[in-house]
């Protein structure tokens, strides 16, 4: 399968690979069935998880090398918010390249589940403030029973369809770039439904396509 990939581009964006690790275990993840590969990139870090020296160094051949990016997102196989202090980091000191001119003007956006402040037993809001500019949640149901059924959360989460609504919530009124809850099709959820509670939280809509063959 070749080396693992830590940093990828994919379309306009370059795509951060820090973990495999998910409280997780969603009926329309590609992790498994695409056997740890996206677009011709090995994302398998069952091995050895990347430090911030090793992405930031990866980040900055990749950014020197261009083309140019719209975006860097913490999204590989695994919930970014299982290494906050390295996603801290590396976005913090991404935006401190950025302000000395460094790198041309990107955004930095962070995909997650929402079940951060679970994972790490706090709110992490106002910290992910200071290293990203967008928020994607992965909601994916309009109630509680449903997103177990799609989410498939491990023990100790089954309850965090209501937490991942408050990490909505608290980062809708953060003054985040942009805030916005997803929703991947044909999994049994209503979208609509799933729009309307994502505006009621505050965010935006994001409809996502079910990912089956590569």
């Amino acid at each position: 399968m070749g080396e693992p990939t830590v940093v990828y581009r994919f379309k306009r964006g370059l795509y951060i690979n820090l973990t495999n690790r998910c409280p997780n275990l969603c009926v329309f993840c590609i992790k498994t069935k695409w056997n740890m590969q996206f677009d011709g990139h090995n994302l398998d870090l069952r091995g050895k998880e990347p430090s911030a020296q090793e992405v930031l160094a990866l980040l900055n051949e990749a950014l020197q090398a261009g083309p140019a990016v719209e975006e860097v997102v913490f999204c590989g196989y695994g919930e970014p918010t299982m290494r906050l202090d390295i996603l801290l980091e590396v976005g913090r000191s991404l935006k401190t390249a950025q302000a000395a001119g460094k790198y041309p003007p990107f955004s930095i956006r962070l995909n997650t589940n929402g079940l951060g402040n679970l994972i790490n037993k706090r709110n992490i809001v106002p910290d992910l403030k200071t290293a990203v500019d967008k928020v994607f949640v992965s909601l994916n149901a309009q109630n509680e029973t449903l997103w177990r059924k799609i989410m498939r959360p491990a023990a100790g989460y089954e309850n965090g369809f209501l937490a991942v609504l408050d990490f909505i919530k608290t980062c809708a009124s953060a003054g985040f770039k942009r805030v916005a809850a997803s929703c991947v099709e044909n999994t049994g959820a209503d979208s609509e439904a799933v729009a309307t509670l994502a505006q009621a939280c505050g965010a935006q809509f994001h409809g996502r396509e079910f990912l089956d063959e590569q």
